[in-house]
């Protein structure tokens, strides 16, 4: 009982955003139990089949019922993005356990949503003034959704023309632990800046903000910036999109190279002597980036 209270007192101590997210997600994962309602493997569901899509259909168009009667609108559009989000998480989990060769494609689809959604929970644990539905990060920008979709591109036409390309277990494997470590390293991020962290670089110091130097921020100067760079390129290896893997490695090097670059000048304004030398003695963690050139 005692894991149960702890769990009930840790969503109670969030917001009502945060609530109506999670809701919605665990909602939208429930998807995973239609085959054992309708006594039909997972399989059925994964497949073009009419019986599993009309279940489906019908599992999408009861919980969007059920959240426009819980949800007034503010609310409802965080509610459907969770609920997308889970939906795609229990879809993912129905491929993955079935025996489908999509199998793979899967994994993707849990770690895409999963991604996802943990951005916008975990910043409303920790920074909830700034919490938006742009947390989600589903609207990042047209070049990362351009990016996903060529991979989803590549996958199924490379599926197509040489299925066996996609059947590399132990490459897949590789993949979806890159995926993880980078995933759980960006949430610890996160954690670990408390408040510090946002989604959007600030140029403006606030009262709160302190140079966070402690726990992952010990080994590299933007763990979070790590963290997304190799659950990226992570989701081809899982793949196996060897022009996405190309294309993702040489895109996200560039733009967190940027995005360091204009978060050390700002961080240098912040914090003076004191960020400079935390810069010497900490690594950005990425490859070849060392971040903003100083000229003593």
């Amino acid at each position: 009982m005692l894991p149960a209270a702890v769990m009930a007192a840790a969503v109670g101590s969030l917001g009502a955003e945060a609530r109506a997210s999670l809701a919605a997600f665990l909602l939208g994962a429930s998807v995973v139990a239609l085959p054992l309602l309708l006594q039909a493997p997972a399989a059925l569901l994964a497949g073009p089949g009419l019986q599993g899509r009309a279940a489906l259909a019908l599992h999408v168009a009861g919980i969007n019922a059920l959240l426009l009667l819980l949800y007034r609108p503010p609310l409802y559009k965080i509610a459907i993005r969770g609920c997308f989000l889970g939906f795609a998480f229990g879809c993912g989990l129905l491929m993955s356990f079935g025996q489908s060769s999509w199998k793979h494609f899967g994994w993707y689809m849990c770690s895409l949503s999963l991604f996802h959604y943990s951005e916008y929970l975990v910043t409303s644990i920790n920074n909830p003034r700034s919490l938006s539905l742009d947390s989600f990060l589903l609207n990042h920008s047209f070049e990362y959704n351009l990016a996903a979709i060529s991979s989803w591109i590549e996958f199924t036409i490379e599926k197509i023309i040489y299925p066996e390309m996609k059947q590399i277990p132990w490459l897949s494997i590789l993949g979806l632990l890159m995926v993880i470590f980078g995933d759980c390293l960006r949430k610890a991020a996160m954690l670990t800046a408390g408040s510090n962290f946002n989604h959007i670089v600030q140029n403006e110091k606030s009262e709160t903000h302190t140079l966070v130097t402690s726990g992952v921020y010990g080994w590299f100067r933007h763990p979070s910036y790590v963290g997304w760079f190799y659950w990226s390129i992570g989701t081809q290896v899982l793949l196996c999109n060897p022009i996405c893997f190309i294309g993702y490695t040489l895109v996200s090097w560039r733009f967190f190279r940027e995005r360091i670059e204009e978060e050390e000048v700002t961080l240098i304004n912040f914090f003076g002597e004191e960020y400079l030398e935390y810069k010497k003695k900490v690594p950005s963690g990425l490859p070849f980036i060392k971040g903003v050139k100083v000229e003593l």
